[in-house]
Order: C-alpha cells, then sequence, then structure tokens
C-alpha cells in the first residue's frame, strides 16, 4: 500500500489495512445478515440516486428490513441463541418482514379507507410498535424502550383511553382525555405523525446514505488517510497526538456522525501514543471523547442533526451546514488550546520526525480521497438534494478507490511481470471490499433508525395528548420566566434523557418538548432554539454519569470511568458555553452587520481562551488564584446581553492575558516549574 520506508507506530498502524470485525454465530445466520444488509444498502442507493419512492414505501420497507437485522444480528439476552431463543427471534423476524410488507402491499386500499382502518390495520399497527420496542431494545437500549413505552400507556391512561385508571395518578397538568388502543395503533403506524413520521423519514433516506458513505470512506483506508494527515500536521508540536486527535475527530466524525465510533477508530490510534508522551490515562481518553463528541456537531453530516434542523425549521440545508461551522470550529478550538496548555504544563515534547508520517508521502498515496469530499461539498453549494449528493459521493469514493486499487496492481504487475494476476486479484478485493462497506453501511444504520422510528412514537404521543405545551407551561413556571433556569432547566432534561436515548433520539424528544417554550416563550430564535437543544444532546457522551463515548475511551485508555467522564466534561466546555453565545447573541446565527459579526466572533474567541486558561490555571506561564477568579468573571460577564458589560469583560479578559504573556517573557524557565 506504500513506498514509505518509515517504521513508525502511528504509520505502521495508520497504513495497515481495514479488516472487517469477527462475527460469530451459525454461518446461515451471517449469510443471511450479509445478505439483507447489502439489499438494504443497495435499496437505499437506488431510492437516492436512480429510482425516489413514494413516502411510506421509502420508509415502511425501510424499518422492515432494518428490524429485520436487529433481529438477527442481536439475541434476545446478549447469549448465544438457544432453542426458545431462535424461536422468539423468528418470530420477531417474521413480524418485521410483515410489518413492511403489509403496509407496501395495501397501501392503495389504506389511502382509499381515508381514516377508516379495518381490524386488520389495527393488528398489524400493534404488532408492528411492539416490534420496533423490543427491536429498540436490544439495538439501542432498555432505556429507549422504557420511554417509548412510557409514552404509549401515558396516552392510553385517560378518562376516555384504554387505561383509565392511570389517568387517576396523573397531576392535573398532566391529564389529558385519553385514547383508546385501536386509535393509537393506527395513529402510530398509519398516520402523518408516528413511527414512520418525519424522523424516520430523515434517518431512511438522508442519514443513511450519508453513514452509508462514511462506511465506504472507512473500507477503502480513507479513514487511516486522514488520521496520518492528522498527525503528519501536528505530530512534531507539544502534545502532538493529543492535537492529532482533535483533528482527526474533526474530519472523521463530521463523516462517521458518531461518537462512539469515532473514538473506537481515531482512538485506537491517537490515546496510546498520548499515553505514551506523557498524558495521563484518563486525560488522554477525555480528550479523544470531548474530540470525538465535536464530530457530532460538524458538518457536513453533524450526526443525523442537519437534515433533522432542516426538516423541522424548514431553513434549507445547506444554510444549516453554513450557519454551524463557525461554531463546531470554535469547539474544537477550544479543546486544541486545553490539549496545548497542558502539554506545556507538562513540558511535553512532540513525537521524532521518523515516527510520524511525511505529509508529502501520505498526500501522494491518498489525494484522491479528497476528491469526493470536495465533490460533495460543490453539489451542495449547487443546490441538489443531500440524498442524491450521498448518492454521487457514495458512488464516487467507490470509483476512485477501486481506479486506485487497479492502478497499484498494474504497478505491482509491471513490477513482477504478471499484470494480469495482479489485476485480477484486485479486483477480487475491491469486489469483496465493496460488499463489506454495503454490508458495514447497514450495520452501522441500524441503532439510529430504531431510534428515530421510537422517536416517532413519542413524537405522536405529543401531538395527541398536547404534552408539549403542557411541558413548556411547566418549564416557564419552574423557571419563573428567566431564560438562565429555562436553559439550565434544559441541560438538565437533556442529561435524563440522555441515559436512556442516543443523540439523535434525545434531540427529537427534548425539541418537541421544550421547543415551543424557548421559541413562543423566551423569543429565542427558532433555528438558534434547535441548534441550542441539538447541542446539548450531546452532552449524555461526555458528562458524568452517563458520558457513553468517554466510558468506550476509557476502555482504550486502561483508564477509570468516572475520572474519564470527568475529563471529558472539562474539555467538552464549549457545549456548553457556544450555545449559551449563541442565545444571546443570536447575530452569529442569524446574522448581521458586518462590524456585529467581527465583534462577536473576536468577542466569543476571547471569551473561550480566557475560560480554558482560568479552568487551567495557565496559558502562557501559570496564573495566580486571583487572575483565574477575575478571568471567570469576566467570562460570565460576556454572556450578560449588554454591550457595555462585553467591552468591559473583554478589557479585563485582555488585560490579565497580556499580564500572563508578560510575566511568561520575564521568566521563561517557571513555565513547566
Amino acid at each position: 500500500m506504500t513506498t514509505m520506508t518509515n517504521s513508525s507506530v502511528v504509520t505502521d498502524q495508520a497504513e495497515a489495512a481495514w479488516q472487517p470485525p469477527q462475527r460469530s454465530g451459525p454461518k446461515p445466520i451471517l449469510w443471511l445478515t450479509a445478505i439483507l444488509a447489502v439489499g438494504l444498502s443497495l435499496f437505499q442507493l437506488y431510492s437516492a440516486g436512480i429510482q425516489p419512492l413514494g413516502l411510506f414505501y421509502q420508509r415502511s420497507i425501510h424499518l422492515a428490513l432494518i428490524m429485520m437485522l436487529a433481529f438477527l444480528i442481536f439475541t434476545p439476552f446478549g447469549k448465544p441463541r438457544g432453542p426458545i431463543g431462535a424461536l422468539v427471534d423468528t418470530v420477531f423476524f417474521c413480524a418485521a418482514a410483515y410489518s413492511g410488507f403489509y403496509l407496501v402491499y395495501n397501501l392503495d386500499a389504506i389511502f382509499a379507507r381515508a381514516g377508516f382502518w379495518s381490524q386488520t390495520d389495527i393488528i398489524v399497527g400493534i404488532i408492528t410498535t411492539i416490534t420496533l420496542l423490543e427491536a429498540s431494545r436490544r439495538a439501542v437500549g432498555l432505556g429507549l424502550t422504557i420511554i417509548g413505552s412510557v409514552a404509549i400507556i401515558y396516552a392510553l391512561a385517560g378518562a376516555r383511553g384504554t387505561l383509565p385508571w392511570i389517568g387517576e395518578f396523573l397531576p392535573g397538568i398532566l391529564n389529558h382525555r385519553g385514547y383508546t388502543l385501536e386509535r393509537l395503533a393506527a395513529q402510530l403506524y398509519l398516520g402523518q405523525e408516528g413511527i414512520f413520521g418525519l424522523p424516520l423519514g430523515v434517518a431512511a433516506t438522508f442519514v443513511f446514505i450519508f453513514v452509508l458513505f462514511g462506511a465506504m470512506l472507512e473500507v477503502t483506508g480513507a479513514g487511516k488517510f486522514f488520521i496520518d494527515m492528522a498527525f503528519a500536521a501536528t505530530g512534531r508540536q507539544r502534545g502532538g497526538p493529543a492535537k492529532a486527535a482533535v483533528l482527526a475527530s474533526a474530519s472523521m466524525g463530521s463523516i462517521s456522525g458518531s461518537s462512539i465510533a469515532n473514538v473506537v477508530t481515531t482512538g485506537a490510534f491517537t490515546i496510546p501514543l498520548m499515553k505514551r508522551l506523557g498524558f495521563k490515562p484518563a486525560q488522554a481518553g477525555g480528550i479523544e471523547a470531548a474530540a470525538s463528541t465535536g464530530g457530532q456537531i460538524m458538518p457536513p453530516l453533524m450526526g443525523a442533526g442537519a437534515f433533522l434542523i432542516a426538516e423541522y425549521t424548514r431553513v434549507p440545508y445547506l444554510d444549516i451546514v453554513k450557519v454551524s461551522v463557525f461554531p463546531a470550529l470554535l469547539y474544537f478550538a477550544t479543546v486544541y488550546l486545553f490539549v496545548h496548555i497542558i502539554a506545556i504544563k507538562q513540558g511535553m515534547k512532540g513525537l521524532e520526525r521518523n515516527e510520524l508520517p511525511v505529509l508529502r508521502d501520505v498526500m501522494a498515496r491518498g489525494w484522491f480521497f479528497l476528491a469526493p469530499l470536495l465533490m460533495l461539498v460543490v453539489l451542495l453549494v449547487m443546490g441538489l438534494s443531500p440524498m442524491r449528493v450521498g448518492f454521487y459521493a457514495v458512488t464516487s469514493i467507490i470509483l476512485v478507490a477501486g481506479l486506485n486499487g487497479l492502478w497499484l496492481a498494474y504497478l505491482r504487475g509491471q513490477a513482477s511481470g504478471q499484470i494480469a494476476t495482479e489485476l485480477v486479484a484486485a479486483i477480487k478485493l475491491g469486489v469483496v471490499r465493496l460488499f463489506q462497506g454495503l454490508e458495514l453501511g447497514a450495520r452501522n444504520a441500524i441503532a439510529v433508525s430504531i431510534a428515530c422510528g421510537v422517536a416517532g412514537i413519542v413524537v405522536a404521543v405529543v401531538g395527541l395528548t398536547g404534552l408539549g405545551l403542557k411541558f413548556s407551561s411547566m418549564m416557564i413556571a419552574f423557571s419563573g420566566g428567566n431564560i438562565l433556569l429555562a436553559l439550565l432547566l434544559v441541560i438538565i432534561a437533556s442529561l435524563i434523557l440522555g441515559l436512556g436515548l442516543p443523540v439523535t433520539a434525545s434531540y427529537i424528544v427534548l425539541i418537541v418538548l421544550v421547543g415551543p417554550a424557548l421559541t413562543n416563550e423566551f423569543g429565542i430564535p427558532l433555528l438558534i432554539a434547535h441548534l441550542l437543544v441539538f447541542w446539548y444532546s450531546q452532552d449524555s457522551n461526555v458528562t458524568p454519569p452517563v458520558a457513553l463515548a468517554a466510558f468506550a475511551a476509557a476502555a482504550i485508555a486502561g483508564s477509570k470511568t468516572m475520572e474519564t467522564s470527568v475529563q471529558s466534561w472539562k474539555f467538552a466546555k464549549g457545549l456548553y458555553l457556544i450555545p449559551l453565545f449563541m442565545v444571546f447573541n443570536p447575530e452569529i446565527i442569524m446574522g448581521g452587520t458586518l462590524p456585529v459579526l467581527l465583534w462577536n466572533g473576536f468577542l466569543i474567541i476571547t471569551a473561550l481562551a480566557a475560560f480554558a486558561a482560568s479552568i487551567e490555571g495557565f496559558l502562557f506561564t501559570w496564573m495566580k488564584p486571583w487572575m483565574r477568579a477575575l478571568l471567570a468573571l469576566a467570562v460570565i460577564g460576556v454572556f450578560y446581553p449588554s454591550f457595555i458589560s462585553e467591552v468591559i469583560s473583554v478589557t479585563v479578559m485582555l488585560v490579565l492575558l497580556a499580564i500572563n504573556f508578560v510575566q511568561h517573557r520575564r521568566h521563561p524557565e517557571e513555565v513547566t516549574a
């Protein structure tokens, strides 16, 4: 794969050929799983780039295949299947298949009934809902299943509902009329807001195609290429591997859209090297977790956030991407600065030149991986739909990787005198990698699609019962009309939801519940309210006691999970401050005059630098406690919605940072004392 003679750890690891994970289980099950996964990916490519399908056709087929895969991959209790487990899986597998088949086959008749649902419609709706909840328990976790089940019970509670006695225990503000099982099942299965509603629609179109794009990048070696680029750019700097983790997570995380997947891919390289340089294990894991979480807020994919926000706000997807770039860069810059400060404080050095890949060589063997990304950006700017752009991105990465493989095989054949043999071997390997990528893309999409399906249940119940307006009233009552207290309630709610929900589902549920209050009662612009909730929904990845990304990083770093999550929480503070700044300075998102934009940009950059210095007690050199306290107060003052307060605060920050710089110039020997 390369002509480099460098034998460094970084290069050896980064250049290793992608290996598919080892699968265990009966061969018929593995073959059936592979066939369905490849079939799902091909179906998605067909509907994205060749022949778009109707709403219910697309979503029902997608969810049926996703659930079928879930019951093949995930056993009932996490153990190898016994006879009873095999029987249970067979029943659910058939139920999943029938849920999609019934809707597709009878769709015209269902539309003709126009709301007068048959008994069979209701029964299939109940079967589909139960099947989805069981798939959620296996693929996503018990927490999301419980939330979906509680939502269903809540809808059935009430004087006219199937479970009127439960309504007697509900507080007055949460009480509602109640709905029958038939009415709820019809809404969940056949309604525009339900299982096949907007969340699943986004997952079944935009999100899947970009998840598949990320899988193709992974199997073709593009992920290793981006990691090598990051190491080549920053490896010799102080704390180089940690800075490379930030850059690699920004590049790969923006495509993969999963913070945990980002941790286990880039972290496998960066965490051991950070530890070797002198970072404590918990620090190394925390840095990687914080950086990987940033991938969820980095365009173009933003997890599934960019597409969901665009659908909910009716703001064009490209505009969402444009306004999200600067805040995302601010987040990564904050993590990068924390890393730099720690490296200087601890007297760290970078890696040696012979331990790092050479940027020129990295580009020479992988420059073509940049072509699909550039094409993706160009096509989005041209106004093509994200789904069609994703289709072109997937096909282009397959094309360029295939051509590169054939070219390398031709060169090897010229050297060995066996051109035909090398070309045949390269074609066989390319076909294998293609099917591996198609399977991996489908596997990676299971969790997010199922989560969006269950989120549709919650959205339907909120709409039926009016819970969103009631929750907004509760939020206003608890906060007393104070916007800071209201935002604190949003953070607490996102943490609680994060205990059981993945980020995508947490965002959907939270925006349905608190969105009306943020926009209607507190006057926050709609787009900023959605970005705020989406950013805060990420905190379950890095905030104790949940910190899912930090737990994954701790496993690689060999550190304690709670200690690692505390470190990740510290490094990811931009996750809380930047959305808060958006609320009080909406111009950085909504636009404004050039002087206002420049002032706000300067303000937030200075505040984040001062915040990092205050937390670490160090920037150019060590800081006195009184300086740290004043810096912290100045950072708080920046968020007060007053121009005079902003001017005073930024002046204090600049003076204190200047004093710190002068102290460093006078006593440079004290830096690592």
